[in-house]
C-alpha cells in the first residue's frame, strides 16, 4: 500500500509532530495520520521507541499499528542541537503532540510557553498522568494508574476476586483519542482566532469521562458501583450466556426485544410474568432470569443460538478474538481489516482506519517506519528546504 495510490484523509496538508512515546502520545498520533494528516515522529538516536518491540506472540508487531502513516526522524532532545532542530521542525508545524511527564519540555527548553512564540498557531497537545496543574501533576503516571484513579478498575471483575484490567491499555487510548479530539477542536477554532492554543488531557480524566454515572450514583442516590462480572446490574437480561461449545452476549432488556427474545425461547408467558414483565422488575430478578437463559442457551451450539437470535430480531453476539474477526465476512464487507506488507514480517493484518467519512475516508497509507531516523532527510528537505 502506497501514499500515491490512495486518497489522502480529510486533515491532508497538516502537519504534526509527535515527540511522545510508547502508547498515549503514539495513539493520538495514529488517530491523526489515519485522517491524512502527515506525522513526523521523532525518536531518539539509537532504540528509537520502545514501541518497537512492544507486543504478544514470538514477533512484536504494535509497532506495525501505532507507528503506521508517520515517518521517523531522529533527534537527542536533551541536545542543544536535537532541540533546535526540534524547534524548527515546530515552525513550520500545525499540532505538537507530547506525552512526558509534566515539566520535560521544560527542562529540554521546549516549554510550550516559548513554541508558541516561534509559532502562534501551534496546537500543543500535552498528554500525562494527571494533567500539567494540581497537586499530583509531578507525579509519574500509567495508563494503569490512571484506570484505578478514574474508577475503571474498581468495577472490573468478579465481585469476589481483585480488581481486573480490561484487557488492553484503555486509560492510554481513552487519552490519546480526547488528545484527538482536543486538538480538532483547537484547529476549529484556529480558523477564526488565528491562534494556537495548548490541550491538556490527563489519562485519569479521560477515563473518568467515560464513567457513565458513577459520580452522581453515589452522590445523589448513595449507589456506589462494585464488581459484577459480565453483568449490569439493574439491566437484564444482559449478559453472557453459555452455550454447548462457547459463549454468547445477548442484550434483551427493553420490553419489546426481551417479549421477542421469550419467544425464541419458546417461553412466550415470561413476557407477561410480573417477575419479568418490565424493566424495573426483570432488575429486581435478575439471577432468576440469568439462571433460565442459561438452561436454555446451554442446550444450544454458538451457530444454533446466533441463527435463533438473528430470526427473533434479538440484539446478540458472538464473542470475537482475532480469528474470528480475520474470518468473519462483515468485517472484510467493511474493510473494518486492512493487510500491510512490512518488508521484514510480510503481510501484516491490522484494524483499520476510522470513524468512515464518505468524500475524505481515513486511510493507511504508509508503513510503520522500519529505521529510526530513516526520513530524516526527506523531512529537513521537505519542511525545512535543508
Amino acid at each position: 500500500m502506497t501514499e500515491s495510490t490512495e486518497k489522502k484523509g480529510a486533515l491532508s496538508g497538516l502537519r504534526v509532530i509527535e515527540l511522545g512515546q510508547l502508547i498515549a502520545g503514539p495513539f493520538c498520533g495514529q488517530l491523526l495520520g489515519d485522517m491524512g494528516a502527515e506525522v513526523v515522529k521523532v525518536e531518539p538516536p539509537g532504540a528509537g521507541d520502545p514501541m518497537r518491540v512492544w507486543g504478544q506472540g514470538d514477533k512484536p508487531t504494535w509497532w506495525q499499528v501505532i507507528a503506521r502513516n508517520k515517518y521517523s526522524v531522529a533527534a537527542d532532545l536533551k541536545t542543544p542541537d536535537g532541540q533546535d532542530f526540534v524547534r524548527k521542525l515546530i515552525s513550520r508545524a500545525d499540532i505538537l503532540i507530547e506525552n512526558f511527564r509534566p515539566g520535560t519540555l521544560e527542562r529540554w527548553s521546549l516549554a510550550p510557553s516559548d513554541l508558541l512564540k516561534i509559532n502562534d498557531r501551534l496546537i500543543i497537545v500535552r498528554v500525562s498522568g494527571y494533567g500539567q496543574t494540581g497537586p499530583y501533576a509531578s507525579r509519574a503516571g500509567f495508563g494503569g494508574i490512571a484506570e484505578a484513579m478514574g474508577g475503571l478498575r474498581k468495577i472490573v471483575g468478579e465481585p469476589d476476586r481483585p480488581p481486573a484490567r480490561v484487557g488492553i491499555s484503555i486509560g492510554d487510548s481513552l487519552a490519546a483519542t480526547y488528545g484527538c479530539m482536543g486538538a480538532l477542536a483547537a484547529l476549529h477554532d484556529r480558523k477564526t482566532s488565528g491562534k494556537g492554543q495548548i490541550v491538556d488531557v490527563a489519562l485519569y480524566e479521560s477515563v473518568l469521562q467515560v464513567m457513565e454515572g458513577l459520580i452522581p450514583e453515589w452522590s445523589v442516590t448513595g449507589h456506589k458501583r462494585t464488581r459484577t462480572g459480565s453483568k449490569l446490574p439493574g439491566i437484564a437480561p444482559s449478559n453472557v450466556y453459555r452455550c454447548s461449545d462457547g459463549e454468547y452476549l445477548i442484550g434483551a432488556n427493553q420490553d419489546g426485544v426481551f417479549a421477542r427474545l421469550c419467544k425464541a425461547m419458546a417461553r412466550p408467558e415470561l413476557s407477561r410474568d410480573p417477575r419479568f414483565s418490565n424493566h424495573i422488575a426483570r432488575g429486581r430478578n435478575q439471577d432468576e432470569l440469568d439462571e433460565m437463559i442459561n438452561a436454555w442457551t446451554e442446550r444450544l451450539t454458538v451457530d444454533e443460538l446466533e441463527a435463533i437470535t438473528i430470526e427473533h430480531n434479538v440484539p446478540a453476539g458472538r464473542i470475537f478474538d482475532a480469528e474470528d474477526m480475520l474470518s468473519d465476512p462483515h468485517f472484510k464487507a467493511r474493510d473494518a481489516i486492512v493487510t500491510l506488507n512490512d518488508p521484514e514480517l510480510g503481510p501484516v493484518p491490522m484494524q483499520g482506519a476510522f470513524p468512515k467519512l464518505s468524500r475524505t475516508p481515513s486511510n493507511v497509507r504508509r508503513n510503520a517506519p522500519l529505521r529510526v531516523g530513516q526520513d530524516t532527510d526527506e523531512i529537513k528537505m521537505r519542511w525545512l528546504g535543508e
